[in-house]
């Protein structure tokens, strides 16, 4: 009796603790979906309470206002193109440092190991004359490059992990059945890799769908500017439209979430096999 008594407590206490999670993470969520419904003076005086009437023409004003349309095509062609760049490159790269043999080959998995420790804001000035020095300033490409650059280290460590749990016997077939390294790659290992290929889609796709920093450096000018740089407009010196703003932000989050629902099956089992052996 004592011993049922003991589990009954423990799983009561494991739903309440799960629950208070739950709620921690999804009460932005349910902020950003409140306030996007609200006017100005019912965020300011009514708090968290749910709203009485829903001003659906506050994601009109928003998107007129803000762009909206516009930024959304930018920040569409960064993460498709980043999430192209670095799963193509990062594999390729990866691959080799997993099948190398050498010191030099771990000295590459450790310098990409290091470069996921510098701050942004250590590289923000090179970065800055660097696209400057290029003409790549308020353009889509030195943005892509940028972004992606920010996301190689990252990349080449998780992918490396993922590939040293592969058979080499598997190349060690298709060489026999006349592969070279490249078309093996890409036919039997590539394939393989369908776990990680997923979480580096979904963590890379949010990464540029989100970014703002590199965002603000290098696309300055509005016709560059992904929707992260759209907030702006609804923050002014004497006045701010936080209904108008939440409107956009949720507007904006609606494709990463259908993104990660998509492949969110694949996330924890990529992200702990790319553990293994890094």
């Amino acid at each position: 009796m004592d011993n049922k008594r003991k589990r009954t407590g423990l799983n009561v206490l494991y739903y309440v603790v799960i629950s208070a999670i739950a709620v921690v993470f999804l009460l932005p969520f349910y902020i950003a979906i409140v306030y996007s419904f609200k006017t100005k003076s019912e965020i300011a005086f009514s708090g968290l309470a749910f709203p009485k009437v829903f001003h659906f023409e506050n994601y009109a004003k928003a998107i007129e206002v803000s762009n909206f349309f516009g930024a959304s095509i930018n920040s569409l062609i960064l993460t498709l193109a980043v999430v192209l760049i670095v799963t193509v490159t990062c594999s390729m790269a990866a691959y080799v440092i997993a099948r190398g043999k050498g010191g030099i080959y771990n000295a590459l998995f450790y310098m990409s190991l290091g470069a996921i420790l510098i701050p942004f804001q250590v590289v923000m000035l090179p970065l800055y004359v660097s696209l400057k020095e290029f003409g790549l300033m308020n353009t889509r490409l030195g943005l892509i490059l940028a972004v992606a650059g920010f996301q190689i280290g990252y990349n080449i460590f998780i992918y490396t992990g993922f590939i040293k749990t592969v058979p080499v016997s598997f190349e060690e077939a298709a060489r026999i059945d006349g592969c070279n390294r490249f078309s093996g790659f890409w036919l039997i290992v590539f394939p393989l890799l369908k776990p990680i290929v997923s979480t580096s889609v979904i963590l890379n796709a949010l990464t540029a769908w989100n970014e703002f920093p590199i965002s603000l450096i290098v696309a300055q000018k509005n016709a560059v500017r992904t929707l992260p740089l759209t907030q702006f407009y609804f923050f002014g010196q004497f006045n701010v439209e936080l209904n108008l703003a939440f409107a956009a932000f949720t507007l904006s989050m609606i494709p990463i979430i259908a993104l990660y629902l998509i492949l969110q099956k694949n996330i924890v089992g990529g992200l702990m096999a790319g553990g293994v052996k890094g």
